[in-house]
C-alpha cells in the first residue's frame, strides 16, 4: 500500500514544500517548491497565504501525515518568533486537514539521509539527488529541505515497523513528545537555569 507524506522547511518569507510517495521500496517525488510569501508586507498575510497554499497542496495530494522541520534556535528571536508562526501556520493546515504531524530536528533530518548529523545542504541535495533518483535535477533549498523532512519520516516510520515487528511492540512516533529532553540531555550547557 502507497504512503504519501507532505514534507514542510517552514519560512517566515519562503516555506519550502514537497510530497514524497513510497510504495515498497519505490519512492517518488510528487511535488517539491517553495511557498514564496516575502512580497506580501503584512505579516499576517504571509501567515494566510502559507495556510491557504499547504491546504490547497494537501487537497491536491491527500498526504497521509506530514512531517516538519522544527527549528532549536537562533540568533535574532524576532526572527525566530516569526519562523514559528510561520510554522503554526503550515501544521493548522495540516491539522485542520485531519492530517497526522510529526516535527524533526536538523540534525536527524540530515543524518537520516547523510548518515552525519552536520552535513552540508549540499551534501543533503546530492544524498536526495541518488536516493530519489532525480536525475541531477535542481531545487531551491527550501524545497530540498522539505523534501529531506519528507523522506527522514518515512525512514523512521519503516524503522520503527520493522522494530515493533521484531520486539512485538507497537510501532510508535516519539520525536515530538519527548523531543525536547532528549536535547536537553545532549545539550546540558545551553540550558539556564531560572536563577539566571
Amino acid at each position: 500500500m502507497a504512503t504519501i507524506v507532505l514534507g514542510i522547511d517552514p519560512g517566515s518569507r519562503n516555506t519550502g514544500i514537497s510530497v514524497l510517495r513510497q510504495d515498497g521500496n519505490r519512492y517518488e517525488m510528487l511535488h517539491c517548491d517553495v511557498i514564496k510569501v516575502g512580497h506580501l508586507e503584512s505579516h499576517v498575510d504571509r501567515l494566510q497565504s502559507i495556510y491557504m497554499r499547504v491546504s490547497l497542496i494537501i487537497e491536491r495530494y491527500k498526504p497521509d501525515s506530514c512531517a516538519v522541520e522544527t527549528p532549536l534556535y537562533g540568533k535574532d528571536p524576532l526572527a525566530l518568533l516569526k519562523l514559528g508562526r510561520a510554522q503554526a501556520a503550515a501544521i493548522m493546515a495540516a491539522v485542520n486537514a485531519g492530517v497526522d504531524i510529526d516535527e524533526y530536528y536538523p540534525k536527524m533530518v540530515k543524518k537520516s539521509i547523510t548518515g552525519n548529523g552536520n552535513a552540508s545542504k549540499e551534501q543533503v541535495a546530492y544524498m536526495l539527488d541518488k536516493i530519489l533518483s532525480l536525475n541531477g535535477e535542481t531545487f531551491p533549498a527550501d524545497a530540498t529541505d522539505a523534501l529531506a523532512v519528507a523522506w527522514c519520516h518515512l525512514t523512521r516510520n519503516i524503522s520503527h515497523h520493522q522494530e515493533a515487528l521484531k520486539t512485538g511492540k507497537k510501532s510508535h512516533q516519539n520525536n515530538a513528545k519527548g523531543g525536547w529532553a532528549s536535547f536537553v540531555a545532549q545539550n546540558p550547557d545551553r540550558v539556564k537555569s531560572g536563577s539566571d
